[in-house]
């Protein structure tokens, strides 16, 4: 396959704008900003590195408050998580999800939870909002905590209106780059629990302590950031190595889901709040103008027979950040992956493993019988909803789905 001359970004992330860059305090600062989002008392968020640090951040807290040590997560979720986890040297333990979803199956979690359950995380995925009815009432029962991991639906409303970020007890966001809201790296920690929100602060500049070099080098990557996030420098940045490692068969390198173990620890500096902060008004409008593509095209899918669109439920308003397929049949999906993955359409996978399928997170990731998280990596596909992804390309997109899924199977 020839490279293409341009490469759509996988998820639609908002583009900076080189007036973000001017000098002085914006209107309202980052945090402020965030808070009045996620609708939340602006003492209840706490600026982090990255949405793992404030997981970090979040579980180090968390195991001042009891002597449990044991995490549940979803087995389809970010490998960071695990890391996070890792990191702190507590137990993981892995939740099936349901079959055909990504959220964590409510009876396979009810049987996970003891009295060693200190938090559970259930995660959202590219806008998509997992049910947080079931991880509520289980850590209720067990006496345990939920952290809802928002990391990829910043701005999303719950059924019952309630922000992505504010329905459990504490939350994790992402300002990671391809996120709604970006500054390259970093993230948010936000803490409904008076005491939890104190030893967040006690422990926030202990674990996240000044760095200049990352700092430094996250300024640069931002500035990079706003040059190249666009079709023509993405092919430079992105669709270049996403090509290489497609060829060498290297699919978690062309998701880009092998992550260090080492997880960078530092204070966010003002200079990228800034920017954060004065980009963070024009979010709103953005999503709302992404989820009216959204909707647009998910209803062009509907026709093609193999393929759901993952939506809202009853009275949900998720973010569309991409356009998350499910394939009833794997083949048709790898099909599909062949041909578009690497084309500059925009499509990617997801997370391409269930978290124990990961080799190099052996020894991070327990041995686990997953099969619905399996079968959900099997059969999942993303098209990034981006504002220059055009009627023409996304045509192209949907003839080569359609396609795949008639293909005859072997």
């Amino acid at each position: 396959m020839a490279a293409p001359r341009t490469e759509l970004p996988p998820t639609a992330g908002l583009p900076l704008r080189w007036r973000d860059f001017a000098p002085g305090a914006p209107a309202l600062a980052l945090g402020p900003a965030l808070a009045r989002m996620l609708e939340v008392d602006p003492a209840a968020v706490a600026l982090t590195c990255s949405g793992t640090a404030a997981l970090v951040l979040a579980l180090s807290a968390l195991q001042r408050t009891s002597a449990r040590r044991s995490v549940i997560v979803p087995a389809y979720t970010c490998p960071l998580v695990a890391i996070a986890v890792a990191h702190c040297g507590l137990r993981l333990r892995l939740c099936d999800t349901r079959p055909g979803h990504f959220e964590m199956d409510p009876d396979a979690l009810a049987a996970l939870c003891d009295d060693d359950t200190l938090a559970i995380v259930p995660a959202h995925l590219g806008g998509r909002l997992a049910d947080l009815g079931a991880p509520l009432r289980s850590a209720r029962a067990a006496g345990a905590w939920v952290i809802e991991d928002a990391a990829q639906a910043l701005g999303a409303r719950h059924a019952d209106g309630t922000p992505a970020g504010a329905a459990g007890d504490l939350a994790i966001c992402s300002l990671a780059a391809g996120k709604g809201l970006s500054i390259f790296e970093g993230g948010a920690l936000v803490a409904h629990d008076p005491g939890v929100r104190a030893l967040i602060a006690g422990l926030a500049p202990q674990l996240l302590p000044r760095s200049l070099a990352w700092e430094a080098r996250r300024c640069v990557e931002l500035a990079g950031y706003a040059l190249f996030y666009g079709p023509r420098g993405l092919r430079w940045v992105y669709g270049r190595p996403l090509r290489q490692a497609l060829r060498r068969g290297d699919d978690v390198a062309a998701a880009q889901d092998r992550f260090p173990l080492d997880i960078p620890l530092h204070r966010l500096g003002g200079w990228r709040q800034r920017i954060g902060a004065r980009a963070a008004p024009r979010l709103p409008a953005f999503l709302d103008a992404a989820r009216q593509r959204a909707l647009a095209r998910s209803a062009q899918l509907r026709g093609i027979e193999g393929v759901e669109v993952l939506g809202d439920r009853r009275g949900e308003r998720g973010t569309w950040p991409t356009l998350t397929l499910l394939f009833a049949d794997p083949r048709a999906r790898d099909a599909a992956l062949s041909r578009l993955w690497g084309a500059g359409l925009g499509v990617s996978w997801p997370f391409v493993r269930a978290l124990p399928d990961y080799a190099y997170l052996r020894g991070t990731v327990p041995r686990a019988p997953t099969p619905n998280a399996r079968d959900f990596a099997a059969r999942v596909l993303a098209i990034g909803n981006s504002p220059w992804l055009d009627d023409a390309a996304f045509s192209r997109i949907a003839q080569a789905l359609e396609e795949s899924c008639r293909q005859p199977r072997g």
